[in-house]
């Protein structure tokens, strides 16, 4: 299952995380942003019935946000950054994270993700 989060405009520069859960992967993308402002207005994207993934695409860094859905609101388990651009042009296997696996603790659920640079002509 591919999902985009937010279109693309052509010739940006975008930040495409690969989640897999529950059998499942997709790619939600990203466009660079240009203000750092609205970043934290998007709100996290669903994945499953017990993550939130949030990526933010600064213009100096790669942040990305891994929640659980509690009835009380968001319960983040995980949080990680990357300088951009030098950290983020890695292009090994799973991109310049790696894999990373994040564990929800109460109903044993696992999310992995990787995350990668596109420049999209």
């Amino acid at each position: 299952m591919l999902l985009a989060l937010f279109a693309v405009p052509a010739g940006a520069t975008t930040l495409a995380c690969h989640i897999s859960y529950g059998g499942e992967t997709q790619i939600l993308r990203q466009a660079h942003l240009r203000q750092v402002r609205d970043a934290y207005v998007q709100a996290p994207q669903a994945i499953g019935f017990y993550f939130l993934f949030r990526p933010v695409f600064e213009p100096a860094a790669v942040k990305l946000y891994t929640y659980v859905d509690h009835p009380d609101g968001p319960v983040l388990l995980h949080q990680a950054s990357f300088s951009h651009p030098a950290a983020t042009r890695t292009r090994g296997r799973h991109g310049f994270t790696g894999e990373q696996r994040i564990y929800e603790p109460i109903r044993d659920s696992e999310l992995q993700y990787w995350c990668e640079i596109e420049d999209r002509p």
